[in-house]
């Protein structure tokens, strides 16, 4: 199975029991302090998330596959080539994740295909495959199946492929012997605790979403907590900060595979640049990527964030940028447009 698995792009695959009954308290305080802020679905399916069994009926074990997706050129020294971008305020970043074709579609796919293949051998099975899209603790399965260990950001590290990865499921309905688990290897390091621009890892393996730029860029819905606008500085589409930090990730590869290749306009570009799409546009270049998914209201919003705190760090062409959608049809682009016109010196004497 391991080598049918690297034909298909994974760099590793294993096999989860289903007893997840350990990990239920941990994921009950989690919702209870409110930290998965407006993912609805996560509160509403409850502990099916860690009940396997419950979620598919019938499933007696899961087979687990990660992907890297580092685009297939990434050069010696990414993280501090990523890291700069954060000096350059002018500059749109988007996460190193989502520059590239929609994981979803590449690991669904490819998922499919290993349960074919499966199928082949052994026969018909009851199978159904995950990629982030439904109530399943995917970090939990990967890390009893020895794909790695829970990082004190809560993402999976492997000692020889970082955190710059994907991850998939199988749910299947035959017993399967399980992989072993591997030992934490983080120590005394908190490098991903002390980066986060917004204390969002307020301890060792506990995230509140509700800060995090990742959510507050692509999940979150209306307006951006103004307290928070400032921290995001020049990241519209998610935030790598605690993985760039993570100094396992000097391990992490490149995608054998050109889906995760960086599209044009999503590394370099200016925010004027990208708030000057038009909807059309929009959809146009982000088709069959992740970013399509928030949609073009979602995208200016962040946008206008950006270019807020680029006018506060002296950016003054930031300001001519803004002006071109004052005047938006919706009330969310508006409001922050006018909030990051305000960070100008004129505004603020």
């Amino acid at each position: 199975m391991g080598a049918w698995a690297r034909e298909l792009g994974f760099s590793q695959i294993g096999i989860a029991g289903i007893d997840l009954s350990s990990a239920e308290a941990g994921l009950a305080a989690w919702l209870e302090h409110g930290f998965h802020g407006e993912m609805a679905y996560m509160a509403a399916h409850g502990m099916r998330r860690a009940r396997p069994g419950e979620l598919v009926p019938g499933t007696v074990s899961v087979i687990t596959a990660r992907m890297d997706y580092l685009p297939r050129d990434t050069p010696a020294g990414w993280q501090d080539i990523e890291f700069s971008r954060l000096q350059r305020p002018g500059e749109g970043i988007v996460s190193l994740y989502a520059r590239g074709r929609d994981y979803h579609k590449v690991l669904r796919a490819r998922l499919q295909k290993l349960a074919e293949r499966i199928a082949a051998e052994i026969g018909p099975f009851g199978h159904r495959v995950f990629t982030d899209s439904a109530p399943v603790l995917e970090a939990e399965l990967a890390a009893r199946s020895g794909q790695g260990w829970r990082g004190k950001h809560t993402l999976v590290l492997h000692r020889e492929g970082g955190s710059m990865f994907f991850l998939g499921e199988i749910y299947v309905d035959v017993a399967l012997p399980p992989s072993a688990p591997v030992e934490a290897h983080c120590g005394s390091c908190r490098a991903c605790i002390d980066v986060c621009p917004t204390q969002a890892i307020v301890a060792p393996g506990r995230l509140d979403a509700r800060r995090c730029i990742s959510y507050l860029t692509i999940e979150h819905a209306g307006p951006i907590p103004e307290a928070l606008r400032p921290r995001m500085g020049n990241r519209i589409y998610g935030c790598d900060d605690c993985q760039l930090i993570c100094p396992w990730n000097k391990f992490a590869r490149p995608s054998t595979l050109g889906d995760f290749d960086a599209r044009a306009g999503f590394a370099g570009l200016s925010l004027a640049a990208l708030f000057a799409w038009s909807e059309e546009e929009f959809l146009r270049r982000t088709e069959g990527g992740p970013i399509r998914r928030i949609g073009h209201e979602r995208w200016l919003r962040n946008i206008a964030v950006a270019l807020g705190n680029a006018l506060r760090a002296g950016d003054g062409s930031a300001a001519a940028a803004l002006a071109t959608r004052r005047e938006h049809p919706s009330a969310l682009v508006r409001a922050h447009v006018d909030w990051a016109l305000a960070q100008g010196p004129a505004q603020t004497s």
